[in-house]
C-alpha cells in the first residue's frame, strides 16, 4: 500500500496497450520472486477479465513461497507459468515443477504430466550439479530479505560473488541495504537486465567509497560514476515510469542532455552484410547469424570468447570432471573430437616442480606415452610474467611452447623475410625453431638467451 507508483491500475494499462500493439502473449516477469500468492490471485485474475490475450507467469522461488504464488495464479486462470525440474528448482531459480504438477493433481487445472518420469529426470540433473558445486554460490534458503532487497534471482548470486571479489563479503547486509535504497534513488525502477545491474553497479560503487546513497545528491554535478549509470541516466536503457529523478540525473550526467525517447532512434546506421564479411575475415571463415549478432551486442565478450575458442579447441568436447578438475592419476578419458576420432588420454605422472613452477606432465594418448611441460600457477617463482602476443597481430611472435630461448638469430634493426629464423627455443631436450611468418624489420625483442618463456609470451614485434 505504500509504494503507489506500480498499481494495479498501471498493470492494466500497460497490458491493454501491450494487447493493442499487436502482442501475442503477455508476460507477467517477477524476477524477484515478490508477487505474493494473494497478490498473484488478484493480478491474474484482473489481468484476464482486461485482457484477450493467453497471460505468461513467470516467477522465482527467492522467498520460498512462490509455488503458493503458482497455485493461486493457477486458480485465477493464468495459461502460462515457469517451473524447474525438482533438482534444479528453487532459491533464485523457479519453483519446483514436479511438486507443483502433482500438487495440481485430480483438480481442474491438472497439468496431466508424468511426474514419475520428471522424477528421473530431477535425478539426472542432481548428479549434474554436483560437478558444478564449487560455482553454485547461491543462498541455502528461502528468506524474506529479498522483498526488502527485491533483486532478481539471476543477479543475486552474480553481486554476492562481485562483492565477495572486492572484499565485501561480509559487508554482504551492508550491500544489500545499500541496493535497496539506491533503488529508490533512481526512483523506483524496474529492475532487470539490464536495469538491476545498474542498481548493483552504483551500490557497489558508493559502499567501496564511503557514500551514502542519499549524499549522492550533494556531490559536484559530473562527478565520475560507473558507465553503466551514466548511460542509464542519460536515457540509453529508455525512460522508466515517471522519469528520472532530476537531481540524481544532474550530479551523475553533469552538463550532458539526457534522451527523451527512444534510444535506438538515435542508433547509426549499420550495413549488416560489411559488418558480416569484416566478421569472416577476422575469424578466417564464414560468419553465421549468430556471430553477427553476438558482435553487435557484445563485440568485447564475443572476442574474448573467439580467442579461447583458438586457443583452446572445443573444450566442451572434454569430460566436464577433466574440465574442472583434471584427471587423477592412473585415470583414463575418452574425447570425441570429430565422427569416428577419439582419444583415448591416460595420466601416468606428474612431476613436482621445479624451481620455475613448471611440471613435466607424462600420459599416455591412443597407448603412447607422451610428455608435456605445464606450468603450475599456484607454485610462486622469480620468474617476471610477460607481455602476451596479440594473436590477431601477425607481427607479434609469441612463444609457441613453454621453454628456454637458446638461441637468438636476430638483432633490432635487422631486415627479414618472411620465413628466416627468428630464434630457438628448449625445452625437454628438443628445440623448436620459430620462423618470420611476414617480410619486416625487427623492431623489439623482448627476451634474451637463457630466458625461459610460458606459452604465447611476446618474443620478438616487427615492423
Amino acid at each position: 500500500p505504500a509504494r503507489h507508483k506500480y498499481s494495479l491500475k498501471y498493470y492494466v494499462r500497460m497490458a491493454k496497450e501491450l494487447e493493442k500493439m499487436g502482442a501475442h502473449i503477455l508476460g507477467v516477469k517477477d524476477m524477484a520472486g515478490l508477487l505474493h500468492p494473494w497478490a498473484a490471485e488478484k493480478l491474474i485474475s484482473t489481468l484476464k477479465q482486461e485482457v484477450g490475450i493467453p497471460v505468461h507467469f513467470h516467477t522465482h522461488d527467492s522467498s520460498g513461497i512462490a509455488g503458493g504464488s503458482i497455485v493461486k495464479a493457477a486458480d485465477a486462470g493464468v495459461d502460462i507459468v515457469d517451473l524447474a525440474v525438482s533438482s534444479m528448482s528453487g532459491l533464485t531459480s523457479q519453483p519446483n515443477l514436479n511438486s507443483i504438477a502433482h500438487a495440481m493433481r485430480n483438480t481442474p487445472r491438472d497439468t496431466e504430466l508424468d511426474v514419475e518420469f520428471w522424477n528421473e529426470m530431477s535425478l539426472y540433473w542432481e548428479a549434474v550439479r554436483q560437478y558444478y558445486g564449487p560455482f553454485d554460490t547461491s543462498p541455502k534458503f528461502g528468506s524474506a530479505e529479498v522483498y526488502a532487497h527485491e533483486m532478481p534471482g539471476g543477479q543475486y548470486t552474480n553481486l554476492r560473488e562481485q562483492a565477495s571479489s572486492l572484499g565485501l563479503g561480509k559487508r554482504w547486509p551492508e550491500v544489500v541495504r545499500y541496493y535497496r535504497e539506491v533503488n529508490q534513488l533512481f526512483g523506483d525502477i524496474v529492475k532487470v537486465t539490464p536495469s538491476s545491474k545498474v542498481v548493483g553497479d552504483l551500490a557497489i560503487f558508493l559502499l567501496t567509497r564511503g557514500i551514502e546513497p542519499k549524499d549522492v545528491v550533494n556531490l559536484e554535478p559530473g562527478s565520475s560514476f560507473p558507465a553503466s549509470v551514466v548511460d542509464m541516466l542519460s536515457g540509453g536503457l529508455g525512460q522508466p515510469e515517471g522519469g528520472f529523478p532530476e537531481d540524481v540525473q544532474r550530479v551523475v550526467l553533469g552538463d550532458q542532455k539526457p534522451l527523451t525517447d527512444r534510444p535506438g532512434a538515435h542508433a547509426k546506421p549499420l550495413d549488416l552484410e560489411q559488418v558480416r564479411k569484416e566478421i569472416s575475415d577476422k575469424l578466417g571463415r564464414t560468419c553465421s547469424e549468430d556471430d553477427l549478432y553476438n558482435h553487435l551486442m557484445y563485440p568485447d565478450v564475443f572476442q574474448q570468447f573467439q580467442d579461447f575458442h583458438k586457443n583452446g579447441a572445443d573444450v566442451s568436447r572434454l569430460p566436464t570432471t577433466a574440465f574442472f578438475y583434471g584427471l587423477e592419476l592412473g585415470e583414463e578419458i575418452s574425447v570425441s573430437i570429430e565422427e569416428g576420432k577419439t582419444l583415448f588420454i591416460k595420466l601416468l605422472d606428474v612431476r613436482d616442480p621445479d624451481e620455475e613452477g613448471f611440471r613435466v606432465i607424462t600420459f599416455e594418448l591412443n597407448g603412447r606415452a607422451r610428455e608435456t611441460l605445464i606450468k603450475d600457477k599456484s607454485v610462486q617463482s622469480n620468474v617476471v610474467a610477460r607481455a602476451k602476443a596479440d594473436a590477431g597481430d601477425e607481427k607479434q611472435i609469441g612463444a609457441p611452447i613453454p621453454g628456454m630461448l637458446c638461441h637468438l638469430s636476430v638483432s633490432v634493426g635487422q631486415k627479414v623475410n618472411k620465413g628466416d629464423k627468428l630464434l630457438a627455443l628448449e625445452a625437454m631436450k628438443m628445440q623448436t625453431t620459430v620462423y618470420a611468418p611476414v617480410d619486416g624489420v625487427v623492431d623489439e625483442i623482448h627476451a634474451q638467451m637463457g630466458d625461459s618463456v610460458e606459452s604465447k609470451d611476446l618474443l620478438v614485434k616487427l615492423r
